[in-house]
């Protein structure tokens, strides 16, 4: 007799194939957890935005209240990391999580509820912003926090995306050059990072002339490091740059794309969205997220002449 599948399998394979077909025809469910920007150039409301402008729906986990504007930071209060894990526990339950882009997150309580929250749901495609501290020097993470994410996060994430402070806060090395990206890239691949996008939009020096990013990646033949570079944008608009970078390389990993395409598309949306920006506050003003929505005239005129008809 011909040997027959085994039914287990059949049914395995069967559900597989659903669950691929459910996936390919839903809009890709995309997770923020981060903090609250009322200027919404940073945190879960400018993510929210990234998310929409690449087609993929956003959900978030608040995890603190800032009270700030374009001119800078004045107050953080961190929410409680059981509020935190409530969050991510209902959210789990109800969405098929397609990825998740990790922010701000306040205290070191509250980094070990994402933590073991990740550990739980069993999220993929996590992308790691360790942010520290705001761009006017208010600290948003303490020392106990960072050691707590070096030890717990890093190694939990799918890329994390420090900025050079960043990757000398995590590694303890210098990070002002190519070469010093490089090595605290290793280092951080060492902590039990995967792979590593070490951003050097903010950097000045030798790279002053160009933005350069480093991907760094843990493969089977061994670490593959890889330069993109790209002309620096003189604007007052880059409130909020790190958050959309990452935001946006999450949003292109729920779509399904690998992890360097993914980069080079998130440094694309930035770079338009900080020369498409409004001048909008009194100090530095945010990205234009939705940019795209304002490259569309005609589609919105004709949807304005359809409205009107069918009114």
């Amino acid at each position: 007799m011909p040997h027959q599948p085994c039914p287990n399998f059949v049914l395995a394979f069967w559900w597989y194939c659903v669950r691929l077909k459910k996936m390919a025809n839903s809009q890709p469910v995309v997770l923020s957890i981060a903090g609250y920007d009322p200027s919404s150039g940073a945190g879960v409301t400018a993510d929210i935005k990234t998310l929409a402008a690449h087609g993929c729906y956003g959900v978030s986990c608040i995890t603190a209240l800032t009270v700030q504007s374009t001119t800078g930071v004045t107050q953080v209060q961190a929410v409680s990391g059981k509020l935190v894990a409530d969050t991510l526990h209902e959210l789990a339950k109800d969405f098929q999580i397609s990825a998740v882009r990790i922010g701000m997150l306040g205290s070191a309580e509250v980094v070990e509820a994402v933590a073991e929250g990740i550990k739980r749901a069993n999220f993929l495609n996590i992308v790691l912003d360790p942010i520290f501290k705001s761009s006017s020097g208010a600290t948003l993470l303490d020392k106990k926090g960072i050691d707590v994410l070096r030890q717990k996060l890093v190694s939990l994430s799918t890329v994390i995306t420090p900025n050079a402070d960043e990757a000398i806060a995590l590694t303890g090395l210098p990070v002002s050059n190519l070469h010093e990206m490089k090595a605290a890239a290793s280092k951080l691949h060492e902590l039990g990072a995967k792979n590593v996008v070490v951003t050097g939009g903010d950097m000045s020096s030798a790279t002053r002339e160009k933005a350069i990013d480093l991907l760094s990646m843990q493969t089977e033949i061994g670490c593959v490091q890889e330069e993109f570079s790209s002309e620096r944008i003189k604007s007052k608009s880059t409130h909020g740059t790190g958050c959309a970078f990452a935001t946006a390389l999450a949003a292109n990993l729920a779509l399904g794309k690998q992890l360097s395409d993914a980069v080079v598309l998130a440094k694309a949306f930035v770079k338009k969205a900080i020369a498409q920006a409004h001048p909008l506050g009194r100090g530095v003003g945010p990205l234009n997220h939705l940019y795209r929505l304002e490259e569309t005239p005609r589609v919105q005129q004709e949807s304005l002449h359809h409205a009107l008809k069918d009114h």
